[in-house]
């Protein structure tokens, strides 16, 4: 099952994108991922975060790219969700949730904004491994 993070189709993409070296975003992923609070952090499971440069095409579907044809996919949990797993859940490939670095540098005006959106990203992915669908993230106000 997956669940992606995606921008706002109706906001329009900023001229120039914002950009940061592969350490400096990985570290803010890093980061993010220290915001989960410990007692959920702990019940993550079989789940793996990755930083991608773009989605891969078989990711995207229509609705996925702007009007300029890049992807506007800022992330993607790949799995199965914890609240969808019984007893006999042993022995796969971890969940995977994909952090795309292109479509976030793409999206942000400020380094300040790149760092907010990395962090929404990671929080609404991680979310979607603990079963909360967009529904309730957007209710919560993690758009």
């Amino acid at each position: 099952m997956s669940h992606e993070h995606q921008q706002e189709p109706d906001r329009p993409r900023e001229p120039q994108p914002v950009r940061m070296s592969q350490q400096d975003f990985e570290d803010v992923v890093g980061d993010a991922l220290d915001r989960i609070p410990e007692d959920l952090a702990e019940v993550m499971d079989n789940v793996v975060v990755l930083v991608q440069d773009e989605p891969d095409p078989e990711m995207l579907t229509e609705e996925d790219y702007d009007d300029s044809g890049m992807p506007t996919l800022l992330g993607l949990y790949d799995g199965v969700p914890l609240t969808e797993r019984d007893e006999g859940w042993s022995m796969v490939l971890p969940d995977r949730i994909l952090i795309f670095r292109g479509p976030l540098e793409r999206w942000c005006a400020s380094r300040e904004e790149l760092e907010e959106e990395i962090t929404v990203t990671v929080i609404h992915e991680v979310a979607h491994h603990f079963g909360i669908p967009d529904e309730r993230l957007h209710e919560l106000g993690w758009e």
